[in-house]
């Protein structure tokens, strides 16, 4: 078992990684006293899949619990399935003694976190992520919410978990795609903070695409220690933690221009590949490492360039309703070297053009 604390003061949590875990988180929530019970909140496919392990370890520890469930996807984070949860938590007489538990990935956190925001103006919420993008990035640090058509997650909340549970056994059973689609934020951490886990991730490639669990634990864990430290120093995004949006400015963009049909991985992936072309363009990255940065993204198997039937024009339109943009000027981080970046948003509108015309 592996333990990082995200020091929040009196909002602190742990985030505890361990293959297996799923069948002793019953036992661990008892100790940790959250709640007097507990409603577990899954997709359809995931509810099917692990629901009744979890329901069984909560059952083993004396817990009660409830298990509520809505369509699997990205086309139900919005707000109709907040209110519809919430509809369900009231018929269920949940209280403020209560607690709600996320079972799945990025979208299913999103969504429960903001539910336990809203719901009588708040009551505690576990993380159990089952997909690696969740597990590295999105079930850490506080941000919950859902998307309208204006744009993806513009309405939302910073509400920080009571605790995050990672059973990395679960990665075995994911679909190659998912895999892949949690990749482009692992190498995410490597190019904005930590340059020698840039190098283990190259070093690591077909141990990580294998599925050797140590490996993919220490890749979990590292990516948790950054960000936690990250979130620890910035919890509502004033300046350290917009390094975390590195690829997230046009990789949002991309990903409403398809009408979120594209993996948000995928998305982030082709934004920091255009990032990269960015931050050469203004002379502020090498070349070779730019190279470096896009070959490995490449070499994981994720795209490398935006696909030719979104224009320029439609994905510039979504840059300028993204939560990154201030004053209609959307906000860059981009490398100066593996390991460092920077934030700006002087990058002009022809760079831009540039880069999306390099098709």
């Amino acid at each position: 078992m592996r333990t990082i604390r995200v020091g929040l003061g009196d909002r602190a949590y742990d985030i505890v990684i361990e293959n297996g875990i799923l069948a002793s988180i019953g036992a661990d929530l008892k100790q940790r006293g959250i709640a007097k019970r507990y409603v577990v909140v899954a997709d359809s496919h995931v509810a099917g899949i692990l629901g009744g392990r979890l329901m069984d370890s909560l059952a083993a520890a004396g817990i009660s619990a409830e298990l509520i469930t809505f369509p699997q996807g990205e086309a139900s984070k919005h707000l109709a399935t907040v209110a519809e949860l919430a509809s369900r938590l009231a018929q269920l007489g949940v209280d403020r003694k209560d607690a709600l538990v996320a079972l799945g990935g990025g979208v299913t956190g999103d969504i429960t976190g903001f539910l336990a925001a809203i719901y009588m103006r708040g009551i505690p919420f576990i993380q159990i992520p089952t997909t690696l993008l969740a597990q590295v990035d999105s079930s850490v640090g506080g941000k919950t919410g859902v998307d309208i058509p204006e744009g993806k997650n513009l309405v939302g909340a910073f509400y920080q978990p009571r605790c995050v549970y990672i059973d990395s056994s679960v990665l075995l059973s994911l679909p190659p795609a998912e895999l892949l689609n949690g990749l482009a934020e692992v190498i995410k951490y490597g190019v904005i903070y930590d340059a020698g886990f840039f190098r283990f991730l190259a070093e690591q490639r077909q141990a990580i695409l294998g599925r050797d669990l140590p490996v993919l634990e220490e890749v979990i864990a590292r990516c948790c220690e950054i960000k936690g430290a990250v979130v620890a120093a910035d919890e509502r995004e004033a300046d350290l933690r917009r390094i975390l949006n590195f690829g997230h400015t046009l990789g949002h963009a991309v990903e409403a221009a398809s009408n979120f049909a594209m993996a948000h991985g995928l998305a982030v992936g082709l934004g920091m590949v255009a990032a990269c072309r960015l931050a050469v363009g203004k002379g502020i990255f090498p070349r070779d490492q730019a190279d470096a940065v896009c070959g490995l993204i490449a070499d994981y198997g994720l795209p490398t360039e935006i696909p030719a039937e979104f224009s320029p024009q439609h994905i510039k339109g979504f840059l300028k309703t993204d939560k990154k943009t201030v004053g209609g000027r959307p906000f860059f981080v981009l490398p100066t070297e593996i390991g460092k970046v920077v934030i700006t948003d002087a990058v002009s509108e022809e760079l831009i053009d540039e880069i999306l015309g390099e098709r």
